[in-house]
């Protein structure tokens, strides 16, 4: 995992390093930029591999996030990382707050982000990356609810009301991918939960299990409907009242490939997607709005990094299907829930990723490092702490 972080940002280093006129006239794309010097009467300056070095640098900053979340989680011992499931749902709690006050109809105008005045997105500028936000909560809450058995009757309660919320917030966000992940979130938690459940419950008689099964998926059954019911839905309504073909993602697609293909295999640089799409995109998408990403966060690292990229993607997903395989086969128990967590939680961003581009965020980047530290040693914990020690 430090090897893949390592690797990402050299890749980054690499794309903002000049070169001499003669190797960067090589590079595929570049014959436009080429032209225009000779045309102004220039000489052919050094170049870097990325068309838009700032907009490289840029991303290679990003990565500071990442980077210090990954320090710091491998520093801590194995008391404090317990507290970590515990700090991430609440940070999610937070958040679904202030969604429930826009959606409300306070006006929350945040300067620290891009957002649309009136959109519920929580603390984040989009409505997708806060809908996969709160599925990571519905997948967190019911584990957290027996990762202390002595407490399980006071987590219980509480984890059930924030899956019910998030499951809820979720719709009245609007976003369309994030009912699915939700779903799917929602599945898996109860699936992962499944052990302790039945640990809480095995003194008791055979019925008890299936009628709280029965309470719980009827409760958000009913729960569901009746936002539907009462148009609070904004998730359903969104869908059915936009058809796939009239959504930007599907018409700027063939565009997104067309680009993949001139600037392969060594792409155009990262973070530079926005201009790079606005030198090719057709009369017939224009629009007031503009296109900053492809929405597909999959192909842009083809487009951006090419096939240095591409294979730093295929080593990264690699890694996740090993590992998940690993600790999926293993026998369940209280040491598994943590790497099976990390492993789901994962799966959830990288589904969010298809038609979106969650993981450029700062909080599902944390979100994507603490879930690969859980999946990927289901054993050893740091012995000490990275908390300052008392005198």
């Amino acid at each position: 995992m430090i090897g893949l972080m390592l690797a990402a940002i050299a890749l980054a280093l690499l794309q903002i390093v000049p070169l001499p006129p003669s190797i960067w006239q090589m590079l595929p794309g570049r014959g436009t930029f080429s032209s225009a010097a000779l045309v102004s009467g220039q000489l052919q300056p050094w170049r870097p591999w990325s068309i838009v070095p700032g907009a490289t640098l840029n991303a290679l900053s990003s990565l500071a996030v990442p980077a210090v979340v990954l320090l710091l989680v491998l520093g801590l011992s194995k008391r404090e990382r317990a507290w970590l499931p515990g700090l991430i749902l609440a940070l999610i709690a937070i958040s679904t707050l202030i969604g429930l006050l826009q959606f409300s109809g306070v006006h929350l105008d945040n300067p620290l982000i891009n957002d649309e005045l009136g959109q519920v997105s929580g603390t984040f500028a989009n409505r997708n990356h806060f809908a996969l936000y709160l599925a990571c909560g519905c997948l967190l809450a019911p584990n957290w609810a027996f990762m202390e058995e002595r407490r399980m009757h006071r987590r219980g309660p509480l984890a059930f009301a924030l899956l019910l919320l998030f499951a809820l917030t979720i719709l009245a966000s609007g976003s369309r991918a994030g009912m699915l992940v939700g779903l799917l979130a929602m599945c898996l938690g109860l699936l992962l939960s499944w052990q302790g459940i039945r640990r809480e419950l095995r003194r008791a008689p055979k019925w008890v299990l299936r009628a709280v099964i029965f309470v719980v998926v009827g409760t958000l059954t009913s729960a569901i409907l009746i936002s539907v019911a009462a148009n609070r839905a904004e998730s359903i309504n969104r869908t059915i009242a936009m058809g796939i073909g009239e959504d930007m993602r599907m018409r700027g697609l063939p565009v997104v490939l067309e680009i993949i293909g001139r600037y392969f295999p060594l792409g155009s640089g990262l973070g530079g997607f926005d201009p790079i799409f606005r030198m090719h995109e057709p009369m017939a998408l224009l629009k007031p709005t503009y296109f900053n990403h492809a929405h597909n966060d999959f192909l842009e690292i083809l487009l951006d990094a090419g096939l240095p990229g591409m294979l730093l993607l295929l080593a990264a997903l690699g890694w996740w299907v090993w590992a998940t395989i690993r600790v999926w086969r293993a026998k369940a128990n209280r040491h598994h829930v943590m790497p099976r967590l990390g492993s789901a939680m994962l799966l959830l961003v990288m589904l969010a990723s298809i038609v979106d581009y969650p993981a450029r965020t700062p909080m599902i980047m944390a979100i994507v490092v603490i879930a690969a530290v859980w999946l990927s040693d289901p054993s050893q914990q740091a012995s000490g702490s990275a908390l300052p020690q008392s005198a």
